[in-house]
Order: C-alpha cells, then structure tokens, then sequence
C-alpha cells in the first residue's frame, strides 16, 4: 500500500471513504475536488486523434485510448477524496457489446445496435472471445501497467438490467414485450444479471487494488456498482418494481456497496422503489438538460427523504461557496451524509471549499 503519484496521500483518502461508507461522520460530506493544475504533473505528449476512433477498436485507436489514459490525471489536482483513475470504457453500456450487440458511433458517443430481432433467438451467454471483452480486458491490462503507483483503474460502465435488455432489442420492441411477453422479459433479465455477474467478477479481480478495494465515480473499500435504469422513464411505478427492483435487489445483495445513477424528472415517480432496497447505499441525482440544477431549493425534499431512508446522496454542484454554505445550512446534520462532485477553477479555490465545509 502507499500513496499515489497523482494522489501522495491516497491511502488517507481510502481511510476515510472506508469510514464514510460504513456510517462514521468524516466531518464533512465527502467531496469529490478536482482542480486544474498550472503545469502538469508530466510531460506525456498526447497522440492525434484518429477518426472513427470511438467505435473503430483498431491498433491505432488501442494506442490512443492508451495515451489519453496517460494523460487523464497530469493536469488535475485531487482534494478531499477525489482519487486518480482511469477506465477501460468502450461505450456506456459494454455489457450489450459484450453479448452481441455491435457499437455504432454517435455524437461523442457510442450506440449499441439491437441484436435480438425475435426473442425465441434470444442468447444471453458469456463468450470469452468477443470481441469487445477481450478489446476491455486488454485495454484494462495496459491500464495497469500505466497507473503502476500513479492512479487507480475503475470499472468500465456495464449497466443492467432493463437498460441493457433496451440496448439489446430496442426501446420500442421491449415496451412491447413487457405487455406480450412479460415471462421473456422476467427470464431476459435473470439471464442479464447473471451474465453481469461473470463479466463483473472477472474485471474485479483484474482491477482492484492493493486494499481490496475498487472504482465507479467513487473509490469503496470492496466491490462497489453503478446501477441505474434510463428505460424507467418510459415505464409505470408498478412495471419499475415488477421488473426493475427484482434486478436491483439481487445485484445490491451480491455487492457490498452501490450507487443508483438516477436521471430526470420522469425517473422521479420511482423514488420510493429506490429507498425500499435496504442494501442500496447511495443515489446520484441528475436532473438532466434544461432543468434546475443539482443543488436547487426544488430538490432538497428528495435529499431529505434519502437521507432519512438511510441512504447517501451524491450530486455535483458549482464552485461556488455560497451554494456550499447554501446546502449545509439546509441538511445541518444531515450534510456529512452527502459527496459532492465539484469542480474549482484554482486549486486555491478547491482549498477554500474544503475549509467552509469542514467550519
């Protein structure tokens, strides 16, 4: 164990997150600071950018994820308990790449293409040698190599459930089936999750760190998850818990320590499914485009009844100490139950934000 290039007190920062996920008040929300650095922390030139390279997966498009891996920290400064790390994504939702779908360049991103066009055929297996994993597992590797006492390396964005069953059939053909063929969509969803697990399990062993720990947005001392359900937003209350929170429950008994990425005002309605999963341990809230922002008076009431439930709340808020000073005048004892993503224009400022949240 020992600290990190990018980070010389890292095992402090996995001290106190350890103590924060299991209940103990750090004396302030955990805060996730990542400030811009003058000059960087080294001298890496970056390669060119390739065209196509999202979805391209080629010698030149490996190299180049490897270089922007190099690069990803070197010009950033980590406060509180921001942590370096990189990860081996390929598109936000690797799972469906993994079992059969086909990556489709988009805007700054990338689409998985419907592989299941009659669910008779419908395959969940896991393939060794896709192409995709092996393309993960590679770029994992060389991660690893790279981050060597510098940063960590998180888990890719594997996503689940109904959002990797959308990815796999389409939106429109699983609304559908909800209604036809709802016993398919119900053994889809078992066959999904347990093809998450063989995918997850193998990465976690490849990845975690020297304390056993691992990384999705925020480092836990064990094996941390991102869950989430996008598709929610097109489905009623009572669908969300006849399909959805079966998935939930068993991936947040099967892993010690989760966070539901929850996305838009139409996600709202399944708030009280969300809080009833006694071992979900956190919900991130993203109001989405063109609403009020995170740390708006017009959300507290959800903080609150998070909190209470038991759960943390992470959101990400202005460097602004006036909307810090906002927030913990309003949750009071409740603060420490939060993480806070923010993003200072100076390291002095990020040093200022860490000295109003701990007066």
């Amino acid at each position: 164990m020992g600290g990190l290039y990018y980070r010389e007190d890292a095992d402090e920062v996995r001290c106190r997150l350890r103590e924060w996920w299991h209940g103990k008040d750090i004396g302030r929300p955990v805060l996730l600071i990542s400030a811009p650095r003058e000059v960087p922390a080294e001298d890496i030139p970056a390669l060119p950018k390739p065209e196509g390279w999202l979805t391209d997966y080629s010698t030149k498009d490996f190299a180049y994820r490897v270089n922007l891996a190099a690069r990803a920290c070197l010009n950033r400064h980590f406060l509180g308990e921001a942590l370096p790390f990189v990860a081996p994504d390929l598109a936000p939702n690797c799972l469906a790449l993994y079992l059969g779908c086909e990556g489709v360049e988009g805007v700054d991103t990338v689409w998985c293409k419907p592989c299941i066009d009659y669910p008779e055929n419908a395959r969940f297996a896991y393939n060794p040698t896709n192409f995709y994993w092996q393309f993960t597992l590679r770029l994992a590797h060389e991660m690893l190599r790279l981050g060597q006492g510098k940063f960590l390396v998180g888990f890719p964005d594997l996503i689940e459930g109904l959002d990797t069953l959308a990815a796999m059939r389409g939106n429109e053909k699983l609304l559908l089936d909800i209604y036809e063929r709802p016993n398919w969509v119900h053994q889809s969803l078992c066959s999904i999750t347990d093809q998450y697990f063989h995918y997850y399990d193998i990465l976690y062993d490849v990845i975690r760190d020297e304390m056993g720990g691992s990384i999705y947005w925020i480092w836990a001392p064990g094996r941390v998850v991102k869950l989430q359900c996008d598709f929610s937003a097109m489905i009623s209350p009572e669908m969300f818990v006849e399909f959805m929170v079966p998935v939930l429950q068993e991936m947040t008994e099967r892993i010690s320590y989760s966070l539901y990425h929850w996305d838009g005002p139409a996600a709202l309605r399944h708030h009280d499914a969300l809080l009833m999963l006694p071992r979900l341990g956190m919900i991130q809230w993203t109001p989405g485009t063109g609403n009020e922002p995170p740390e708006h008076p017009c959300w507290w009431q959800y903080y609150h009844k998070t909190i209470e439930a038991g759960k943390k709340v992470l959101i990400g808020v202005p460097s602004d100490v006036e909307v810090i000073k906002r927030l913990k005048r309003e949750f009071r004892e409740k603060f420490h139950q939060f993480a806070l993503w923010i993003y200072p224009n100076s390291l002095q400022q990020g040093e200022e934000i860490l000295r109003i949240c701990y007066d």
